[in-house]
């Protein structure tokens, strides 16, 4: 198991407002499209652009970002190495699902078909 309790805590407290902006940039740099980012967001969390767009605005945390998720069940087939650490293996939960929106977002940037990033949905 990974063990990420010395920045849990950090990444819990970090604004998803302060990160999307680079997501946006990452994506858009290697051509794919903040829409297609969306669709991302939307696939792991469940929110529609309304809903995201207010978050940004209210410049949550990502623990109130997450809180309020509807997780995907198909979340957990993410798998695979994110900021070195093995995301299936990340022990705490709000971490594990920071880094599975980490993870899709490079597959994204990485150009890797759409209907494999959202795991077959």
């Amino acid at each position: 198991m990974n063990d990420t309790s010395h920045h849990d805590a950090r990444i819990a407290n970090m604004t998803f407002a302060s990160v999307y902006p680079h997501y946006v940039t990452k994506v858009e740099k290697k051509g794919r499209t903040k829409d297609e980012l969306h669709q991302v967001i939307s696939w792991l969390t469940g929110y529609d652009e309304k809903k995201l767009q207010e978050l940004i605005d209210k410049k949550v945390t990502f623990e109130q970002f997450f809180k309020e998720a509807n997780l995907n069940p198909n979340a957990q087939l993410i798998t695979g190495v994110i900021c070195g650490y093995r995301v299936e293996e990340i022990q705490n939960s709000l971490t594990q699902q920071v880094r599975y929106l980490d993870k899709l977002v490079d597959e994204l940037a990485k150009g890797r078909k759409m209907e494999k990033i959202l795991r077959g949905s």
